[in-house]
């Protein structure tokens, strides 16, 4: 008779390292029914949102971040997150009170392994001072702004010998 073999879950204490996402065609190494799943769970998510979910979609869609947009139950790799701004590779997190912090917490360090910055808003805050959030995200983007030109001047320095200028679109033929 054979053993039995049981499936071994490890807790997050030895779960240290964030696992690893690799960036491949749509769908970064998970299959195609999976990530269809990803997409279906989001929009179930999109029409069953928290009072505080609705809050901050709402002041989003009214406020002007310029070229920057950010998208409601956002899938990124093979996580869901509830704003995400591709253009800053930046979510942010929404803490409701029945979220597991052990599957957050991994979350987060598997988004900011591929480069992605997360910040985590308690639902009551958003509920009780809007402006002070948007005040901290505005901060948050600020922040990002910089690290990306920084990381673009870097490359810069780094390979002088490539040509980063850019058409002028105004000239005329």
């Amino acid at each position: 008779m054979t053993e039995k073999k049981t499936l071994h879950l490890r807790t997050p204490s030895e779960q240290d390292d964030a696992p690893a996402i690799k960036k491949k065609g749509r769908g970064w190494e998970i299959s195609e029914k999976r990530l269809d799943a990803l997409h279906e769970r989001a929009r179930d998510m999109r029409r069953h949102s928290s009072p505080a979910h609705k809050a901050l979609a709402e002041r989003f869609a009214k406020a002007d971040l310029g070229r920057h947009k950010f998208i409601r139950h956002m899938v990124i790799g093979s996580a869901i997150v509830d704003f995400g701004c591709h253009s800053l590779g930046m979510a942010i997190s929404i803490d409701e009170l029945d979220e597991e912090e052990a599957l957050a917490t991994r979350r987060d360090k598997s988004l900011e392994a591929v480069g992605i910055r997360v910040m985590r808003i308690p639902a009551e805050e958003i509920l009780e001072d809007m402006d002070a959030v948007l005040a901290r995200i505005t901060a948050g983007m600020r922040v990002r702004m910089a690290d990306k030109q920084e990381a673009a001047r870097t490359h810069r320095d780094a390979n002088p010998n490539q040509n980063y200028s850019r058409p002028n679109r105004r000239e005329e033929h």
